[in-house]
């Protein structure tokens, strides 16, 4: 009867002293943790020249889809008419929510006082576009000068285009 007495008191006064035991979280194990866990881009980057242009491209991945583009860029003139880039480039994208591809070419033309460009594309198995913009400073004195610019985006086919007109008039007191 006491050894029962004795051994009902000391499982009483083990449970009253047992403590919960929770593995520690990963965190805790390893500083720094939380910055492994969240993933870096690994994006390749290359470019070379290639005759009197440059060919480029990019390899990388976000975390719900993968990607690469290429394209060959080339200055065309670059005198007192201005600086005048050609471009072609393509595209392709590999996601959960599904495929893309894109080829397109642009023009980009800048001088001292105005900057257009003109980009052509088209998505493999869609639609195709294009988006023409220019900006322009006229000085009028050293105090007085104005900006102007304008986009236009069209898709081609069924859509209207997206037309934007912005100027600005300065004048510095």
């Amino acid at each position: 009867m006491q050894s029962s007495i004795l051994l009902c008191l000391a499982a009483f006064i083990a449970c009253t002293y047992a403590q919960m035991y929770l593995p520690e979280e990963p965190m805790e194990w390893y500083p720094g943790y939380q910055q492994l866990v969240s993933r870096h881009p690994r994006d390749l980057t290359w470019e070379r020249g290639v005759g009197r242009g440059r060919v480029f491209g990019t390899l990388g991945s976000t975390d719900d889809s993968l990607f690469g583009r290429g394209g060959y860029k080339q200055d065309i003139f670059n005198d007192h008419r201005g600086h005048l880039q050609g471009q072609a480039y393509g595209s392709r994208v590999l996601g959960a929510n599904g495929d893309s591809s894109y080829l397109g070419g642009q023009l980009d033309w800048s001088n001292p006082n105005a900057k257009a460009a003109l980009d052509v594309h088209k998505e493999i198995g869609r639609g195709s576009g294009m988006r023409l913009s220019g900006d322009g400073v006229w000085n009028f004195d050293k105090n007085t000068r104005l900006s102007a610019g304008g986009n236009l985006e069209k898709t081609f086919g069924h859509h209207r285009p997206q037309v934007g007109v912005q100027a600005e008039f300065q004048h510095d007191f």
